[in-house]
């Protein structure tokens, strides 16, 4: 199963895999001064974009305004840091790793105070990856048996287990205002793409063609984003509209396709990760009307 697992560090032209583009984008790379590599994992309605990036050695996570100016994001006593995730208030949500390498989610509040998001009984809290306007925060854990599932963390505390039907193994990433969530199960064969809905029904997401497809983000509108594998191994993004549409999104220029799409907001802008023909990790935005 390919997921963003602790401590890896993963790697518009609009093709239409159902028609042709919707529309055009205009591409902005998002590079943090004096990084080696960077990767663009969330954005909320205001434009403000989250990731990490590599510096030193280590993973930083990093917050950008709206006005284009970078903000380093460590948890104190933390040994490396990722972002994963904002809401239109200015929550973030990501990733850490203690002083013994142990990893574990955080929430990081609007005072910048830091909170640990532990997923009672586990093994290991890989992660936090998204959060909602009302606190919900979604993501992923490994069981004292080693199988991963996703999870919710509700605003009063409380943890519910997301593992769709069939699943071999579950990666929650996404959560929109609505509380739908979207991710990524193994099924023993292939990996898929997930949409939770409100009433805890599920339904697979398969960009037609793929060989694998992962779902990481979800606006408010109910639109998609995430990546998948072709016939070729070859990693692409995604949008999968409101009408159950996909289109494909590669970077202009990115190595042998390789483009990744972690986040959408309310305006359809969209964050990612691409790899430039010298092997180097960028992140863009992606803004619809290019």
């Amino acid at each position: 199963m390919k997921r963003l697992l602790y401590g890896l560090v993963a790697r518009g032209l609009l093709v239409g895999l159902t028609g042709p583009a919707k529309g055009q984008y205009t591409y902005t790379t998002v590079d943090v001064p004096g990084a080696v590599a960077t990767f663009a994992s969330g954005i909320n309605a205001s434009g403000q974009i989250v990731g990490w990036y590599v510096a030193g050695g280590r993973n930083h996570g990093f917050l950008r305004a709206v006005d284009g100016s970078y903000s380093t994001l460590d948890r104190p006593d933390a040994n490396q840091t990722i972002a994963y995730g904002i809401n239109d208030a200015g929550q973030i949500v990501g990733l850490y790793g203690d002083a013994g390498g142990r990893p574990h989610g955080f929430l990081r509040d609007v005072d910048g105070s830091y909170t640990t998001i532990d997923v009672p009984g586990a093994y290991f809290t890989d992660g936090a990856y998204g959060i909602n306007a009302s606190g919900q925060i979604v993501g992923w854990f490994t069981d004292t048996g080693f199988r991963p599932h996703g999870f919710l963390r509700d605003v009063d505390g409380g943890y519910t287990t997301i593992d769709p039907p069939g699943a071999s193994y579950s990666d929650a990433y996404g959560i929109n205002d609505a509380g739908q969530i979207v991710g990524v199960y193994y099924d023993g064969n292939t990996d898929h793409g997930f949409l939770r809905d409100v009433d805890g029904s599920y339904i697979t997401l398969d960009v037609p063609g793929a060989i694998s497809t992962f779902a990481y983000g979800i606006n408010n509108a109910g639109q998609i984003v995430g990546w998948y594998d072709d016939a070729g191994f070859r990693p692409h993004g995604f949008l999968r509209d409101v009408d159950g549409s996909y289109t494909t999104i590669d970077v202009p220029g990115a190595y042998y396709g390789t483009t990744y799409a972690f986040g959408i907001n309310a305006s359809g802008q969209i964050v990612g990760n691409y790899t430039d023909t010298g092997g180097r990790e960028h992140g863009f935005l992606a803004t619809p009307g290019g």
